[in-house]
Parts: structure tokens; C-alpha cells; sequence
């Protein structure tokens, strides 16, 4: 009994020294942080230019809130009443007996599973980021540009060198502490971001001939609806907006376990969502006007980055400067996404091992570096390793279970936990969602939350993977 009581008030002791964040804008912008990555600045431009421009942005809206914000609210929710990471949450809130605690360790691989290939992103755009500036990269012919990318996914030594120096520059940061590292850093960098974007939309939108791309992207038309093809700009948009938020492996529970209940948590997860929206809105009025500009094609695909937009660089006054600061701010937005999901890992490996901060960082940093590796060199040295059949990397693979699988699969595990009276429950949900001063969730949303929004789930879960 003195045994188990000491163990109890140990983990007592724990929970209330468990840090806090500063600010409820500290809490926006690192969530939003976790959420803004490529999927918004790389993607979103790419796939608007795909799927019609504007009316596909509509339809994005539409879904963001009737699918991201609520499975938002609930992650978050989980994390704030369990004051823990997503390794030791479900043993907070879990019936006895039952076997929820499962999709922690799918919650935990999945966010070093993202970390395998999204800190050799981050790197990408980080060397971009020194080429451009420094004129290493030259980008005063087409053939040249191309070139440039290739070259620098077949150099093993530089992509590991760049993915290194995010992984040291993510856990430096997360070793400072949550409020004077994570936080502080956040703040300052997601500033610096969206005032970048802002400088970089205002000069494309100025753009002689930039009119027509406006046009495009802000001017709904059924007619490119129809070109398109109305069941793949759907299926586009349900798919943009359920994956930008990076929800289903515990990302967004962390910060929700580091505030108070101060304020409801629907309306957090709004304010987030907006967050998130305008940073991806605001990247397609850089990218999509200075196209048209340029005429450059909008729907070019994964290589709009880093093939198209550095020719349209060339073609630009101060295009050098300009492209600098594009890609200082794709690099900004990387490392946000970074560092949120290093802290998800930290803190799950403190709350697993009972380790301090600074040590849970030296042995992550020493794991993500070794479990990055094979991403890193699956361009080059190990080319040949084609997981999903020819033309296919390693990354692919990596990419393809954290989105296709984990994500949507561990997002409908969090909506059944919080609806079912099986699981955590509803009562149980709305009473932690509903805490404090906000919007609030309602009672008519049980029904949707129970069955609508599950059925949505496994479509894009099925989808993914007959993709």
C-alpha cells in the first residue's frame, strides 16, 4: 500500500510540474505551427492550380470545418485533460480494462515516421535557402535550374549534411525549455514568416499581368470546375483540408496538454484553422499570380518549387532577392512543423522513460539522425530501393504510411474515443472541449461527431490507400 501510494503521488508530483506554455498565443502559433508546413506552402498552390483555382478553395473551406476543426477539437481536448503526451494520454482517460492505450504506439512511430523524411525536406528547402542567397545557385536557364535539383539530391554528402543541421537546430531549440525555447523561438519565427509572405503576395500580386492569375484564384468558375472534373476537385479538397492540419498521431494533443481551461477549445481550434488557412491562401497569391505573370503552368506539380518558380525567379527584377526570401520562408515554415513534432517526441519520451528534457533531446537527436539517414540516401546511394514499385523512393514509402494510413487511421480512432461511451465518451469530451470562455461545442453535433464524421474518415482513409 506505502508502495503504490508513493507511486501515485510521484506521478501526482509530475503532473503538476509539468510545464505550461506562456501565452494562449504561444499555444496558436506553435499549433499552428505543427499545421503550417509544405502541405500548405508546397502543395496547396499546386493542387488549387490543379483542381480550378478558387472553387476548389471553396469546397477546401467547406471541408476544413466540417471534418479538420472538429477532429481538432477533440485532439486537443484529449491532451488538455490528460495533461500528457500522446505515449501516456489514453492511460489518463481510458475505461479500465480496455485497450485504447494501443494507438499510442502508432501515434508515437508515427510522428518519428514523419520526422524520417520531413527534416530531409526542411533540409531541401534550407539549401535553397544558401544557394539562393549566396549565388551558388544559378538560375539563368531552364536547363540549369533542373539541374540544380538533381544534382543536389544525388550529393549524399549535402542532403545529410542539411537534414543534420535541422535536427540539430529542432532539438537545440527544444532543449532550451518549452517557454524559453519552443515558444520564444515560435513566436519569432512564425512573425518573421507571415510577414515574409506578405511582402512576397504584395510584389506577385503587383506583378504586370498578374491580374488573370488573380482572376484564376479568387474567382470561382464552374466551367475549370467542370474541366477538372467535379468528383476529383472534391475528393482533392476533402484530402487538403483533412491532411493539413496534421491530425491523427497526437501532434496537436501536446499543446492541448500545456494550457489551462481558460478557454474553450472548439474556438482554439478555429482560431488555428484560420491561422493555417490564411498562410495556405496567402502562398497560392505568391506563387499563382507570378505564374500567370510569367507564364508559368500553375499545375506543374511537386516541382513547382524547386524547378518552376526559381526560372520565374530568373525572369524577375531583384529575382535573386525575391527568391531568397521565398525560400527562407518555405524554411521558416518547415522548421515550425519541425519543431512542434520534436516536442510531441520529446515529451513522449519523457513521459515514457522519465527522462529529463535535455536528455530526452540528446538521445532523440542521436534517433532522428540515424532514422533520417535512409530517406536522406534513398536518392542516391540506395536509388535502387524502389518500395512501391519503379520510379519510387523511400520517402515515398514513408510518406505514404504516415499520410495514407496513420493519419486518417488514427484520427478516426481519436473521433470513436471521444464519442463512444466505449471510449472516453461524449459527456466526457464536451465537459473538457467546453471549459472556459469561447465557441462551444453543441449538443446537435453528438449525432454528426458519432457517425457523419467517421464515415467521412474511412472514405479518406480508403482513398489513400486505393490511391
Amino acid at each position: 500500500m506505502i508502495r503504490l501510494r508513493t507511486a501515485y503521488e510521484k506521478g501526482e508530483n509530475a503532473l503538476m510540474e509539468r510545464e505550461k506554455l506562456g501565452s494562449r498565443l504561444g499555444f496558436i502559433l506553435l499549433s499552428a505551427g505543427c499545421a503550417i508546413g509544405i502541405g500548405n506552402v508546397w502543395k496547396f498552390p499546386y493542387v488549387a492550380g490543379q483542381n480550378g483555382g478558387a472553387i476548389f478553395i471553396l469546397i477546401y473551406l467547406f471541408f476544413l470545418v466540417v471534418l479538420g476543426i472538429p477532429v481538432m477539437t477533440m485532439e486537443f481536448s484529449m491532451g488538455r485533460a490528460a495533461k500528457r503526451s500522446c505515449a501516456k494520454m489514453y492511460d489518463q482517460l481510458e475505461p479500465a480494462g480496455s485497450k485504447w492505450h494501443i494507438h499510442s504506439k502508432f501515434a508515437v512511430a508515427g510522428n518519428y515516421l514523419l520526422m524520417m523524411f520531413y527534416t530531409v525536406v526542411a533540409g531541401w528547402m534550407l539549401k535553397y535557402f544558401v544557394d539562393m542567397s549566396t549565388g551558388a545557385f544559378d538560375i539563368s536557364s531552364p536547363q540549369k535550374v533542373a539541374a540544380h535539383f538533381t544534382e543536389m539530391n544525388q550529393d549524399p554528402w549535402s542532403l545529410v549534411l542539411y537534414m543534420a543541421i535541422v535536427v540539430v537546430i529542432g532539438f537545440g531549440i527544444c532543449a532550451l525549455g518549452l517557454q524559453n525555447g519552443l515558444e520564444r523561438i515560435t513566436k519569432w519565427m512564425m512573425g518573421a514568416l507571415l510577414a515574409i509572405m506578405v511582402v512576397l503576395a504584395v510584389n506577385s500580386v503587383f506583378l504586370e499581368g498578374a491580374s488573370e492569375g488573380l482572376q484564376f484564384y479568387l474567382m470561382p468558375s464552374l466551367e475549370r470546375f467542370n474541366e477538372a472534373g467535379a468528383m476529383n476537385v472534391i475528393v482533392a479538397a476533402m484530402n487538403q483540408a483533412f491532411f493539413t492540419l496534421s491530425l491523427g498521431i497526437g501532434a496537436m494533443a501536446i499543446f492541448g496538454s500545456y494550457i489551462d481551461k481558460d478557454r474553450a477549445l472548439m474556438g482554439e481550434s478555429v482560431n488555428v484553422a484560420l491561422l493555417d488557412t490564411f498562410v495556405a491562401i496567402t502562398a497560392g497569391l505568391i506563387i499563382i499570380p507570378a505564374c500567370f505573370a510569367y507564364n508559368v503552368e500553375v499545375s506543374a506539380g511537386p516541382s513547382l518549387i524547386f524547378i518552376t518558380l526559381p526560372n520565374l525567379f530568373h525572369n524577375m527584377p531583384l529575382g535573386r532577392l525575391w527568391g531568397s526570401l521565398f525560400f527562407v520562408f518555405m524554411s521558416f515554415a518547415a522548421l515550425s512543423t519541425v519543431l512542434a513534432v520534436f516536442e510531441n517526441i520529446i515529451s513522449s519520451t519523457m513521459d515514457q522513460f522519465g527522462w529529463s528534457r535535455k536528455k530526452a533531446c540528446a538521445i532523440n537527436l542521436i534517433l532522428v539522425f540515424i532514422l533520417s539517414l535512409p530517406c536522406a540516401l534513398g536518392f542516391n546511394v540506395l536509388e535502387n530501393i524502389t518500395p512501391l514499385g519503379e520510379g519510387s523512393t523511400i520517402m515515398d514509402l514513408e510518406d505514404f504510411l504516415v499520410s495514407n494510413i496513420l493519419l486518417p487511421a488514427g484520427s478516426l480512432v481519436f473521433v470513436l474515443f471521444c464519442t463512444w461511451k466505449q471510449g472516453w465518451g461524449w459527456d466526457a469530451f464536451i465537459q473538457e472541449a467546453n471549459t472556459g470562455k469561447g465557441l462551444k461545442v453543441r449538443p446537435w453535433m453528438k449525432n454528426y461527431c458519432r457517425y457523419i464524421l467517421p464515415a467521412i474518415i474511412v472514405v479518406v482513409l480508403l482513398i489513400g490507400l486505393i490511391g
